[in-house]
């Protein structure tokens, strides 16, 4: 595996153990993450990355974050991957604590920090398919990106199994919420359109870049306002009246051309946006 791993300020073998087994993000999941994309042999993004792994961390109630030590691991793992880094995966966990999800005080806790280099599959397009399950967008965990990825892993095999690189969730109100690790723009009137962030989705990176870059090149982006993209939108893809294109950290923005087992044209908004993206994505690395 042409992997490079940073783990207690070294660097470690791939198969070098580099946890204990009583580590809190291991145990039930108390820990937190950020995947970038490598663009350049720089990791894209990275203070918007480091700044919603440490929102994501207080959010959770972790201690602050070291951040030099993140840094140096970022670092550390670009250079000794090279070539073949794609992708780079920062995560922090609570460190080693009880076997039950307690935690032990603040002042002694030591977190884990482990920063990862690799290869990444990018793709051009996306395929979808809903899922009966929903996001709370009233959970403590709502907007966080946390390692308790447990419901993702489920819903994202019920999408493999059918063929689709990603699943799509309501929230608990049934608004249109996110994919299982990517946002959702809904190409309706003339505009692209993302869900709210209180319908529990998380604020992509990615979304938030499109959000900015959009407008400045003239392209209608927005986030959607209150009532406007119910989980039915998606009917309105399926008879071909909307568009849909998801974003995230390493498929940019990709429109989306088959929904469930319907198969459904790109709109030129999505295309455009994605051009725009890997555009802007070129010209600056850490915008």
């Amino acid at each position: 595996m042409d992997l490079a791993i940073w783990a207690g300020g070294r660097l470690r073998a791939p198969d070098e153990p580099v946890l204990t087994a009583v580590d809190h993000g291991l145990t039930v999941g108390d820990g937190v993450f950020e995947t970038c994309a490598v663009v350049h042999g720089a990791a894209f993004a990275l203070t918007r990355h480091l700044a919603r792994l440490a929102a994501s961390a207080r959010g959770l109630g972790l201690p602050p974050l070291p951040m030099a030590e993140v840094r140096e691991g970022v670092r550390a793992v670009l250079e000794a991957a090279g070539e073949h880094a794609g992708r780079v995966r920062i995560t922090v966990t609570g460190g080693p604590g009880p076997m039950g999800s307690y935690r032990w005080s603040a002042d002694e806790q030591r977190p884990t920090v482990v920063v990862v280099a690799g290869p990444a599959t990018t793709l051009d397009v996306s395929r979808a398919v809903r899922v009966p399950w929903v996001r709370n967008e009233r959970s403590p965990l709502a907007g966080l990106k946390t390692t308790s990825y447990g419901e993702n892993v489920v819903a994202l095999a019920r999408a493999r199994e059918r063929g689709a690189d990603e699943a799509l969730l309501a929230d608990t109100r049934g608004r249109l919420c996110e994919g299982t690790g990517s946002n959702v723009f809904v190409e309706t009137g003339g505009e692209l359109v993302t869900p709210a962030l209180e319908t529990g989705a998380l604020a992509g990176i990615t979304r938030e870049l499109l959000l900015l870059w959009g407008p400045q090149a003239g392209l209608p982006v927005r986030e959607a306002r209150p009532g406007e993209l119910p989980w039915e939108v998606l009917e309105d893809v399926v008879a071909g009246r909307a568009g849909l294109a998801l974003t995230g950290s390493i498929r940019n923005v990709t429109p989306v051309v088959r929904l469930d087992d319907v198969e459904v044209a790109p709109g030129p908004l999505s295309r455009e946006a994605q051009r725009l993206f890997l555009a802007r994505m070129a010209d600056d690395v850490d915008p």
